[in-house]
């Protein structure tokens, strides 16, 4: 490897430099109250490919719960259904023109997720119904190709969402609020016992057939959509969470993979210990793993994770890589992070055992925050590219260093590395901006030896210039966006997290072609043909 390239010899992804753009499908326009997976996303890739770029970057695209966020899914396996085309499924003749009347009122530049939730689940599972009765025998027999190919996780995943709205629905009934699995459900159904498993199955038979045809739209529709990418030499990057959700089919179905007690909840969970930012920790709440119990079982359940991902991308981004050389492990229960300890975890096995099964990984490690040298050493060891956040390299204490030293400043990158301008837990860069000391921009200004108001151009080109293999940037610093646009704030459950949407007229010609121009000159363009 020369050391200007990056390259997954298992994805054929990347060789020499390369760029791309920060889009979660979720926020594309287009009708309907969401981004999805029709029109509008194939006319954002003839926008990447106007704007010179080869990758686009997504957050994960499983199916959301509480919160919204696309990392703290119902199935690390499933597809987001609200990501479903609805105008395809028109097209199928699943659905009719008619039956996408009285949509809820929508923002053009934000997801109302309520509203939307309670008017699309609904219409899809209206089309899987049809499609089950009166599909064609052509797409009867894809479907059951795909229900027996996936059906590793497709079974317990449509059984889990299937008995999920059957005991919602009896909480409405009751007029109390439902809960996750382990604290909702019938005992004998939520621990799985052999004895009444076969009844529910028998009892919601039909739901679970219109689960397993609503990820079968899904996955056709990001197939072709995949596919289209690939052709227009355009390869996407997908993430995966390092933990499993609370309230999840993965937990439900894979209770030995988990450190819970005997009613399935959790005895420890996720964290990260007291720092600069706060004295009392982060307590995320996820399960920890038994890693113990996946090392016996030769890491099935993150073999599948990571099969599963390479399936949908070229690349895979894995969330909170540190925790797979030490976890920071929190008593459940407790009110804040800071009576954790690191727990260590069997990365290398981990790795070692993935590569001998799975061959080269097409993996990116999401080394932010505090990174220790046994944690470098682990990305390393396996060759997994790191980030480097622009933003950070002006702002010492989140950088965690000062001066000359910090390694997200563009002089310390590494080619073996991916550069952003920052990330969706960013702020946009005018947003950020505005919020700098009178120091930091001093020194952002110094350093970029510019006084150029357009702040955001000044870091996209930055990104461009670095020797890092490949540079990605958020659409809302291409479109050069306040922090309205800004995508996650950590740490909070703001209605306005995860909802931002672009709208058709931000994504003009003007913006791809300075994209396009500074890719050119820094040599990040593909060569025609």
């Amino acid at each position: 490897m020369d050391n200007h390239s990056l390259t997954f010899p298992h994805a054929a992804v990347l060789t020499g430099r390369a760029s791309g753009v920060l889009l979660h499908p979720t926020s594309l326009p287009g009708g309907h109250g969401i981004g999805d997976l029709g029109a509008s996303a194939f006319r954002f890739l003839d926008w990447l490919s106007a704007a010179g770029q080869s990758l686009w970057q997504v957050l994960p695209l499983g199916p959301t719960g509480y919160g919204d966020s696309p990392y703290a899914c119902f199935s690390s396996f499933a597809g987001n259904p609200l990501l479903i085309s609805l105008d395809a499924l028109v097209e199928w003749g699943i659905l009719e023109a008619a039956d996408l009347e009285g949509a809820p009122a929508s923002e053009p530049d934000r997801v109302r997720f309520g509203p939307l939730i309670e008017w699309k689940l609904p219409l899809l599972r209206r089309a899987a119904s049809r499609f089950l009765d009166g599909a064609s025998e052509e797409r009867r027999a894809a479907w059951r190709s795909f229900v027996e190919r996936e059906s590793g996780w497709l079974e317990d995943y449509a059984l889990f969402i299937a008995i999920k709205e059957w005991f919602e629905a009896r909480a409405r009934r009751e007029g109390h609020g439902a809960g996750a699995w382990n604290v909702a459900w019938d005992r004998d159904v939520a621990l799985r016992r052999p004895a009444v498993m076969q009844s529910w199955r028998d009892r919601l038979d039909r739901q679970v057939q219109e689960q397993k045809a609503i990820q079968y739209f899904f996955f056709r529709q990001w197939d072709s959509l995949h596919e289209t990418a690939a052709r227009r030499g355009i390869r996407i990057i997908g993430d995966l969470p390092i933990f499993a959700a609370p309230d999840s089919a993965d937990l439900w179905a894979n209770r030995d993979m988990f450190l819970l007690d005997g009613e399935g909840r959790p005895t420890v969970v996720s964290g990260v210990p007291p720092d600069y930012f706060s004295a009392t920790g982060q307590l995320w709440g996820n399960p920890l793993y038994d890693w113990q119990a996946l090392s016996r079982c030769g890491f099935r359940f993150w073999m599948d994770r990571i099969r599963s991902a390479c399936r949908l991308f070229d690349m895979v981004r894995i969330d909170h890589f540190r925790g797979f050389q030490a976890c920071w492990s929190v008593p459940a229960g407790a009110r804040t992070a800071e009576s954790g300890t690191w727990e260590p975890v069997p990365g290398v096995r981990l790795f070692e055992e993935m590569q001998k099964t799975l061959g080269p990984l097409p993996i990116i490690a999401e080394d932010l925050g505090v990174i220790t040298p046994d944690v470098t050493a682990l990305r390393e060891r396996f060759g997994f590219p790191g980030m480097r956040i622009l933003q950070f390299a002006f702002d010492a204490g989140e950088a965690g260093a000062s001066g000359a030293d910090n390694r997200f400043l563009p002089h310390n990158h590494a080619s073996h590395s991916i550069v952003y301008t920052g990330t969706h837990d960013n702020d946009t860069t005018r947003g950020w901006w505005k919020t700098r000391s009178a120091r930091e921009q001093q020194l952002f200004t110094a350093y970029a030896a510019c006084t150029d108001p357009e702040i955001e151009w000044r870091m996209i080109r930055m990104a461009q210039a670095s020797v890092c293999a490949a540079a990605v940037v958020p659409l809302q610093d291409v479109l050069g966006l306040e922090t309205e646009a800004r995508m996650n704030v950590p740490g909070t459950s703001s209605e306005r997290n995860w909802s931002w949407r672009a709208t058709e007229e931000q994504l003009r010609p003007e913006p791809a072609r300075r994209l396009r121009d500074l890719g050119e000159i820094y040599g990040r363009v593909p060569a025609a043909g």
